[in-house]
């Protein structure tokens, strides 16, 4: 489709502008604005309804409102846009005029309203499909401070038919004034009775929770149970020059919730707000499903030939000496793993600026034997690297791994939230780019989709995974909630004593969890493995993928997910601490063919120590399998055409 029948389309299927307010939703009219109408937005497939408007509030000032409908069904009651700005001292030294206004916002005036439309493809270097669909209805709004022509912004909207976005655009200054965002006001009013997936910090457990009475201001994305069967989630996306904003509950507006930044965040123009996004659907599978979302709203890549950026599974050493750095090696090179990790301490104290991260600081370990015996056999080698060192070395770091030959870097216990973290944040992992080398970032932090932009960002914590040993429960949660912002490294256990769910429910997680740098074996060792049948599953398993379905689940319950490569599928199914029987349709297989499956599941009268039982049988897309999951149990089935 031409960009002239993509205009014609967003016209007359998705922007309903000021002259033809008559053509709005049944759900935008019940909303009983008394605004003027700036803008309704429609989904590709007419879904999801925004409408935007401005409202008049008291002493002549003007409010930015929005709202949001799903099939007619209100997901976003009548709710504000708003940034405060304070450009005084800017002002001040550039002998500009100062903005007076109580309230930034207090005296926009609309220029121009301008409906777009997108539809395009793109392929991922890493992801969880080969080919990633951009389609969206758009309309920026030109907006002018009425008293100063200066000023000028956009309010820049989205309609995807897995959600909607919001930003807030500033283009060139004309006379080079600096500005200072000291918080934003955006709202998301909801229907009466939403419930939210409320967790305070990125490694923080799940609680479902009413919109009153929160412990704190929870972390994003936010996943919500609305009324009537409507799912939802609020994320933030392209945060790279911002400070992070989580969610708080309005002390003024009951079911509503308020974007909270992590201080002021001092910016240039031009520049963008991070997209405020809402992802919706009627099942949490398919909001699951739609995880590409986020990434749709950040810049295409940067890195011109990524050919160096390779996905892969890895395993940490647990004792840092070159025998053991060795038999790991031996380990991954036998059980299909790609990478090994050298954790904190080995160039010494992580948290000391003293420490040369270019220097091994233990006995017994040489680093340029370990990189050399791994590269004969195919496996290569990960260092963490703490902030101290990052902050105090990065300028040359990476270019000295790289000429070592190291693969990837693990940073950790970083900074977050704030817009100076943010920023030195997003530069190391630019600087890492430059020299070829691939980055885990690890602790609080979460990405916001810049994994698009810098395909060697493959993956980072900001989950609670097995460094805590969280129940079952809590990892049937996590695909409807923190794997909404992308890949998260959970960190995936196998023979440590401390694990709380059954070992079919670990295997499974490795086809659940997405990460294109797949952590296994997190806290073994090789010594604790028999090298048992059902280590294959783990053994076959890719990191990336060509496809994903979510195929049924809700959080809290159990998750059922089939990914392919190639012509193999891995599908992964868990249950929560309570045991569960279930059907599993593999209606997603290529019909008219027949596949092999091996079913690795737990089997309690085993003699082994995982007791998990494979078994193998013939099957096609119409075949449903019973599946039994005992309590915190799972199922993981590998399917190849049947030869």
């Amino acid at each position: 489709m031409n960009q002239l029948n993509l205009l014609k389309s967003a016209l007359l299927k998705s922007c309903t502008l000021l002259l033809a307010a008559s053509l709005a939703s049944f759900a935008c009219q019940a909303a009983a604005t008394t605004g003027q109408r700036l803008a309704t937005l429609q989904s590709p497939d007419h879904k999801l309804v925004l409408d935007v408007y401005q409202t008049p509030v008291d002493g002549g000032a003007r409010e930015l409102r929005y709202t949001l409908s799903y099939q007619g069904k209100p997901v976003i009651r009548e709710s504000k846009l708003e940034l405060e700005l304070d450009n005084h001292l800017s002002e001040n030294a550039m002998a500009l005029k100062v903005d007076r206004h109580a309230h930034w916002f207090d005296n926009l005036a609309v220029t121009a309203v301008k409906p777009s439309a997108n539809d395009s493809t793109w392929t991922p270097r890493t992801g969880e499909r080969s080919r990633i669909r951009d389609h969206y209805n758009a309309v920026a709004i030109d907006m002018v401070k009425d008293d100063n022509p200066i000023y000028k912004l956009t309010l820049e909207m989205r309609a995807y038919n897995e959600g909607v976005a919001l930003r807030f655009f500033f283009p060139e200054n004309e006379k080079g004034t600096y500005y200072r965002v000291t918080a934003e006001n955006t709202e998301f009013s909801l229907p009466a009775g939403t419930k939210a997936w409320f967790h305070g910090w990125a490694q923080a457990p799940y609680a479902l929770l009413p919109l009153k009475n929160w412990p704190d201001e929870s972390e994003r994305p936010l996943t919500l149970e609305l009324p009537g069967g409507v799912y939802a989630s609020l994320l933030e996306a392209q945060m790279v020059d911002y400070a992070r904003t989580k969610f708080k509950l309005s002390p003024t507006k009951a079911d509503t919730i308020v974007t909270s930044m992590h201080g002021a965040a001092d910016l240039v123009s031009p520049f963008g707000t991070p997209w405020r996004g809402i992802m919706v659907a009627d099942t949490p599978a398919k909001l699951a499903e739609n995880s590409h979302f986020i990434l749709n709203l950040n810049e295409p890549s940067k890195i011109r030939d990524d050919s160096w950026v390779q996905p892969g599974k890895i395993m940490r050493v647990m004792t840092q000496t070159t025998g053991d750095a060795k038999a790991n090696i031996d380990f991954a090179a036998r059980h299909g793993l790609q990478y090994i990790l050298f954790d904190w301490k080995w160039y010494g104290p992580a948290f000391t600026f003293a420490s040369d991260a270019t220097k091994v600081a233990i006995p017994d370990f040489d680093l340029p034997a370990i990189i050399a015996y791994g590269k004969e056999r195919g496996i290569g080698v990960w260092l963490y690297v703490n902030q101290q060192a990052l902050l105090a070395q990065s300028d040359t770091l990476f270019k000295t791994y790289r000429d070592w030959g190291v693969k990837g870097v693990k940073f950790g216990f970083v900074q977050v939230g704030s817009h100076r973290w943010t920023t030195w944040i997003e530069k190391a992992i630019q600087q890492a780019a430059e020299a070829g080398i691939m980055v885990n970032v690890h602790d609080d932090w979460r990405p916001t989709g810049e994994q698009r932009t810098w395909p060697n960002l493959l993956t980072s914590e900001g989950i609670r995974g097995n460094e805590e040993m969280p129940d079952a429960t809590h990892n049937t949660v996590l695909p409807f909630t923190r794997y909404l912002a992308g890949a998260a490294d959970y960190t995936i256990c196998y023979y440590d004593p401390r694990i709380k769910t059954t070992h079919a429910h670990q295997l499974a997680l490795a086809a659940i969890y997405y990460s294109p740098l797949q952590t296994l074996y997190w806290y073994d060792k090789p010594a604790m493995s028999d090298h048992g049948p059902e280590l294959e599953f783990w053994d076959r398993i890719p990191a990336t993928w060509d496809e994903t379905r979510v195929l049924d689940g809700a959080p809290g319950e159990f998750v059922s997910t089939a990914r392919r490569k190639g012509a193999d599928w891995f599908v992964g199914t868990i249950t929560n601490n309570s045991s569960r029987k279930l059907k599993l349709a593999l209606t997603f297989l290529e019909p008219g063919k027949r596949y092999e499956a091996k079913i690795f599941a737990d089997d309690a009268s085993l003699p082994t120590k995982t007791k998990v039982a494979v078994r193998s049988m013939q099957v096609d897309s119409a075949t449903v399998l019973d599946v039994a999951l005992l309590a915190s149990g799972g199922q993981a089935v590998w399917l190849t055409l049947a030869k």
